[in-house]
């Protein structure tokens, strides 16, 4: 008689993960993980691997006290996602990073894109709490409507989570402007002082003031590193110039500037944005004055980073907001909300100053 081998397609560590699962559903209180440890036999590590996983899924919790239960999943998570603008890309990066954490996470993500316009955004906040979503991500660029945005999503009692600009009744998630900013000022003086013999004509804040005082504080540390390091700057060698963020507006607003300054060869300028450093150097090489100018975004776009990789480019930095790993931390922070944890009001990203010279992370 043909004997035939019995095909085995079970997964051992999913059964695992069962047995702990279901030994949770049973208790329907806090459990600790010794407790179930010792009922299902499975060694501490990995029931320790499969508890963090479930919690992370949204299908226990985790207690101040340590013990963990289960929490009924009737449904999907949804979280709606304001994307800042699908023209812009840190925005973009962003989105990508986003999907890819929310795919991982179980989490279904609504996007609609807020077109960097403020009406746009108060529109796509209705909608969220038109469709019902479980908690809200908003990334929009004007401060004025923050206090609208909040409101509208409060009222629904839906959380919401504020990337770089805050809002009211929302949680905080950006990198720290003011930090970000005394590093970019720091690399734009050490510049001034290694090749213009801490010589300097003017010092420039591409801004994007719509934003408010946080974001704009990235110029305001700019501008405090610099006086710190070159002594003796007169006050009105510090201008503000309105980038709002984009290349094209920032191009023009520097050429004019340069146009009107011809004689000046030694010109610092730091951006609250690399799409905003990028028009600035557009506008120096259009005038044949990139040796005039140094120049230091935010973000570390792809075009910024093929910049200041050149040898003789005036974009001599940018500090990245590292816009990859903004998507994991988003929608952990997310999850914790949604499971009832202690979350700090502010929460920063990580960044990193990228020059000629950084080493590759």
């Amino acid at each position: 008689m043909r004997r035939t081998a019995k095909p085995t397609y079970l997964i051992p560590v999913l059964s695992k993960a069962f047995d702990v699962l279901e030994l949770l559903q049973a208790d329907n209180q806090p459990t600790t993980m010794e407790s179930l440890y010792k009922r299902t036999r499975i060694s501490k590590t990995t029931v320790y691997r499969i508890l963090k996983t479930l919690v992370h899924r949204g299908y226990a919790m985790q207690m101040p006290d340590g013990n963990y239960r289960h929490i009924t999943k009737p449904k999907k998570l949804r979280f709606g996602f304001g994307s800042q603008s699908a023209d812009e890309p840190f925005s973009n990066a962003v989105t990508r990073s986003m999907q890819d954490a929310a795919s991982a996470a179980g989490v279904e993500l609504i996007i609609l894109d807020n077109q960097y316009d403020a009406a746009t955004a108060v529109r796509n906040a209705e909608e969220f709490v038109r469709l019902r979503v479980d908690l809200v991500i908003e990334f929009q660029v004007e401060q004025a409507v923050a206090p609208v945005v909040g409101d509208c999503i409060a009222a629904a009692n839906i959380p919401l989570i504020a990337i770089d600009i805050p809002h009211p009744h929302g949680t905080f998630f950006g990198v720290d402007n003011y930090r970000v900013g005394l590093e970019a000022g720091e690399l734009l003086a050490a510049h001034a002082i290694a090749h213009w013999g801490g010589k300097v004509d003017w010092v420039i804040g591409l801004d994007l003031p719509e934003a408010g005082p946080l974001v704009q504080s990235r110029i305001t540390g700019a501008f405090a590193s610099v006086r710190k390091s070159i002594a003796n700057l007169p006050e009105e060698s510090f201008v503000h110039i309105d980038g709002r963020g984009k290349r094209e507006r920032s191009r023009k607003a520097v050429s004019d500037f340069l146009q009107r300054h011809v004689k000046d060869k030694r010109i610092l300028i730091a951006a609250a944005t690399d799409s905003s450093a990028l028009g600035a150097l557009d506008a120096a090489r259009e005038l044949k004055r990139e040796s005039h100018v140094a120049i230091v975004g935010q973000d570390y776009i792809e075009e910024a980073a093929e910049e200041i990789a050149k040898r003789n480019s005036s974009m001599i930095g940018s500090v990245s907001h590292e816009a990859h790993l903004y998507g994991a931390h988003l929608i952990q922070l997310g999850l914790a909300v949604i499971q009832g944890q202690t979350i700090p009001p502010y929460n920063y990203a990580l960044h990193r100053m990228v020059t000629r010279d950084s080493p590759k992370p």
